[in-house]
């Protein structure tokens, strides 16, 4: 069973940084080295979009709205994902959700919040 635990969201002013964090602490290594990690962003009456994806070889990929400011790094040894978001917007605001995609199976966390002040 896939447990999706996510922490780092909060409030931060136009230009700050924060680093999100999703892990499944309960899992073993070798399963969570072969996971694809992905945060959304979802704001109220719009659907989750894509930010940043980390695949099991190492590959990455990243929303144009993110390129350049937005990070997306895995520790497989802890078993955690993160985003580090730098130089953040107030568009950059909303609910941020890990999702976990274990052999086509997805996973989503709780979700958490960011905002930014202008």
């Amino acid at each position: 069973q896939v447990h999706v635990e996510e922490s780092g969201g909060g409030l931060v002013q136009a230009g700050g940084s924060l680093r999100l964090t999703c892990a499944d602490p309960r899992v073993i290594l070798s399963v969570f080295s072969s996971y694809t990690m992905a945060w959304y962003r979802q704001t109220p009456g719009n659907l989750r979009d894509l930010v940043a994806i980390s695949t099991p070889g190492g590959g990455t990929n990243y929303a144009d709205s993110v390129k350049g400011r937005f990070t997306i790094s895995r520790d497989n040894a802890r078993k955690r994902v993160y985003l580090q978001m730098n130089n953040l917007k107030p568009e950059d605001a909303g609910t941020y959700c890990c999702n976990i995609d274990s052999r086509g199976s997805k996973y989503w966390g709780q979700g958490t919040q960011v905002t930014v002040s202008s």
